[in-house]
């Protein structure tokens, strides 16, 4: 099993690699970049990642150039050549790509990200500070939405076709159906001073006066601050995993070994945790790292804007919408090499559900 382990952490250094390089070839190719934003911002207007101008006779041409940008097109709006060439100085792009990628890594490697193109703050700093926010909504949801669906799954396999599970079948469809920023909106008009009850807070993960309160009053206030966000994050999330659980209970219920523990008269509780969980629930552990790691992001885009969390998610669409790159890449290799380890974790989890699973003795 070491072997296996070390192999497995060998092979997250050229993964890595490989999704950092296909990334940072397709920003080269993207329209836009900083020295874009930076122009912009000086002319005393606006530039999308996606901003485009209208031409004579209908045609369309693009405002973007490619990351250290085009220094004809910046000509032809009145910036001096020189100015460009400072402001490329200045944010690296006087070099070639393949030269900034390699130093990218190399200081990626020591976890140095930089400074921020336009916050003008370290990007390490930033992402520690949105952490927690992040952290907080991913743990949560994913734990909260494993506690509820593997249980709800396994008495929907047990009662399969009873009432139970047909109105329970019902729920997650409405739950797999309708997104989780509709049912974050919902949870805000009903509970958040919305048009009925004022229960739960708006904005933030704690309150001002956080650090004043005791210990068990800062537990109270953190907990009332992400009831809203959380609860919608697993409403929108748990149906899959709950169908997901009950397919997989449902294909071993039927298997052989099961009908021969049931001969030997073992209960139905010693059959269903003994034998039949640690079989079934191998798929449903595979998707863990993937739930994590999705909802630690992208999941929870959407719940953070509407509840004004100030997280990993928010930081990483502002910074690409912003062509902030320290921040864009800096986010994508952490959250990358997270993914790869909880990978390796979830591998490692199998043999804990089921020691009959010994990725020691494959080969490499």
């Amino acid at each position: 099993m070491l072997a296996y382990i070390i192999r497995r952490l060998l092979l997250i250094i050229p993964t890595l690699f490989a999704i950092m390089v296909v990334n940072f070839v397709v920003i080269q190719a993207a329209p836009g970049g900083p020295i874009d934003q930076l122009v912009a911002q000086l002319e005393g207007r606006a530039i999308s990642a996606t901003a485009r101008v209208s031409g004579g006779g209908g045609e369309t041409v693009s405002s973007g150039v490619k990351v250290g940008g085009s220094e004809q097109t910046r000509a032809s709006r009145g910036i001096d050549p020189d100015t460009l060439k400072k402001l490329e100085r200045l944010y690296g792009f006087d070099k070639p790509p393949t030269e900034r990628f390699l130093m990218m890594m190399r200081n990626y490697l020591t976890f140095d990200f930089g400074s921020s193109f336009f916050r003008d703050r370290k990007v390490t700093d930033l992402i520690i500070e949105k952490l927690p926010v992040s952290i907080s909504l991913g743990l949560w949801t994913t734990l909260l939405g494993y506690l509820i669906s593997i249980p709800l799954g396994i008495r929907k396999a047990v009662r399969d076709g009873s009432r139970f599970d047909i109105w329970s079948s019902g729920v997650i469809i409405i739950g797999y159906a309708v997104p989780s920023f509709l049912f974050a909106v919902m949870l805000v008009v009903l509970f958040a001073g919305g048009n009925y009850w004022h229960l739960f807070p708006l904005r933030g993960l704690t309150s001002e006066n956080w650090s004043s309160l005791d210990w068990w009053h800062r537990i109270v206030d953190y907990f009332w601050h992400i009831t809203l966000p959380i609860a919608a994050l697993v409403i929108g999330s748990f149906a899959s995993l709950t169908m997901l659980t009950k397919n997989s209970f449902l294909e071993e219920i039927s298997k052989h070994y099961v009908v021969t523990a049931r001969a030997k008269g073992l209960s139905e509780r010693r059959v269903l945790y003994g034998h039949v969980f640690r079989n079934a629930m191998l798929l449903v552990i595979a998707g863990f790292p993937s739930a994590f790691v999705s909802i630690l992001f992208t999941g929870a885009l959407l719940v953070e804007i509407i509840f004004s969390l100030d997280g990993l998610g928010l930081l990483g669409y502002e910074a690409a919408i912003n062509r902030d790159y320290p921040i864009m890449f800096a986010n994508l290799y952490v959250l990358t090499l997270l993914g790869l380890l909880l990978k390796l974790v979830g591998d490692l989890t199998y043999t804990m559900v089921d020691p009959r699973i010994d990725f020691g003795t494959r080969g490499a």
